[in-house]
C-alpha cells in the first residue's frame, strides 16, 4: 500500500516545527514515532500534504522528577518508559504497550496525541490526573487530562500545536494494578483497567480507577471509586465496587465483542486491577 504524495521537512527545534506547521496549513501534521499515522497514510485514510518530522528535537525527550511530580518530554519513548520503575504505573503499562519494537519506536506524547481510547495510556493518565503541555503560536498552555480527550481520536490540543511536556503525579503512597485483556498480546486492548489505590490501616483512603477502550474516549469508572472509598480494602468491597465499573460507559461493538461483552470484561478486569492495586 502506498501513501498519497506528501512534503516532509525536519524540524530543528520546537519553535521551527510551529513555524513549519503555520506555513504548511491545515493539511500538514507532525511525525513523532509514526505508528499511528503512517498506517492510515498507507491506506488513505490519512493524507497530510506536509510531513514535520520532530524526532530529532533532543529537548522533547527524557524524565525530569521533582519532589512530588514527574514531567516526561513528549517524545520519551515507551522502552525508555518500561525501564523507569520509580515511574509506577506508567512503568508498568508502557511494558504491555504492543511489542517491543513498537515500544522502541512510539513515544507518549503520541500516543496521547492521537487521543485512540484503545490506546494503554490515555486512560493512565486520566487516572492518575495528570496534565501535557503544549507551544502554538500564542505561547504555552496546560490541559489537565480531564480536559484533553473530546471525542473518537480528537483531543483539545490544536492544529498548530505541539505537545512538548506530559506532567504527572508522583503519588507516594498508591498502589497499582493494569489489567487489560485482547485476542492477542500485540493488540489494542479490547478493554484495559488501571487501578491506583491508596489505604490506611486496610480502609481505601483513596481509588482512582481508568478505564480503556469503552467509550469514544477514556473514562474513570467514578461509580466503582465511589463504592470502594472510605471502606475496607477486602474481597467483598472490592467485587461490590468492581461490579459497578461499566456504569456510565458506551463501548461499541467492533470485530471482536458486543458492548455487553466488554461491560463484562470491565468488571472482571477491574476486580483484579483493584485486588493488585489493593495489595501493593
Amino acid at each position: 500500500m502506498i501513501p498519497a504524495e506528501f512534503d516532509y521537512t525536519v524540524a530543528e527545534s520546537v519553535d521551527d516545527a510551529i513555524r513549519l506547521l503555520a506555513e504548511g496549513g491545515e493539511d500538514a501534521k507532525l511525525l513523532a514515532g509514526g505508528h499511528s499515522l503512517l498506517p492510515l497514510m498507507k491506506l488513505r485514510f490519512a493524507a497530510p500534504s506536509l510531513l514535520v518530522d520532530i524526532g530529532r528535537i533532543s529537548e522533547l525527550r527524557g524524565v525530569q522528577t521533582g519532589d512530588d511530580s514527574f514531567r516526561i518530554g513528549a517524545l520519551t519513548r515507551h522502552a525508555d518508559l518500561q525501564e523507569r520503575d520509580d515511574l509506577g504505573l506508567i512503568a508498568a503499562v508502557a511494558k504491555q504497550i504492543a511489542d517491543q519494537q513498537v515500544r522502541n519506536r512510539g513515544t507518549i506524547g503520541g500516543s496521547l496525541v492521537n487521543g485512540d481510547s484503545a490506546a494503554d495510556l490515555p486512560a493512565v493518565l486520566l487516572a492518575l490526573e495528570g496534565s501535557v503541555v503544549v507551544r502554538g503560536a500564542d505561547g504555552e498552555r496546560e490541559i489537565a487530562a480531564a480536559d484533553l480527550f473530546q471525542g473518537y481520536l480528537s483531543t483539545a490540543v490544536a492544529p498548530g500545536e505541539v505537545l512538548t511536556e506530559v506532567r504527572i503525579p508522583a503519588l507516594a503512597g498508591y498502589g497499582f494494578g493494569y489489567e487489560k485483556f485482547n485476542r492477542r498480546s500485540e493488540d489494542w486492548a479490547m478493554v484495559g483497567v488501571c487501578a491506583l489505590v491508596k489505604s490506611v490501616d486496610g480502609v481505601c483512603e483513596d481509588v482512582r480507577i481508568g478505564l480503556t477502550h469503552m467509550a469514544s474516549t477514556p473514562l474513570r469508572a467514578t461509580a466503582a471509586e465511589d463504592a470502594l472509598r472510605a471502606q475496607p480494602l477486602d474481597e467483598e468491597h472490592i467485587a461490590a465496587a468492581a461490579a459497578l465499573a461499566a456504569e456510565g460507559t458506551s463501548p461499541l461493538a467492533d470485530l471482536n465483542a458486543t458492548p455487553d461483552y466488554k461491560r463484562h470484561l470491565a468488571r472482571v478486569l477491574t476486580k483484579r486491577a483493584l485486588t493488585t492495586a489493593s495489595a501493593a
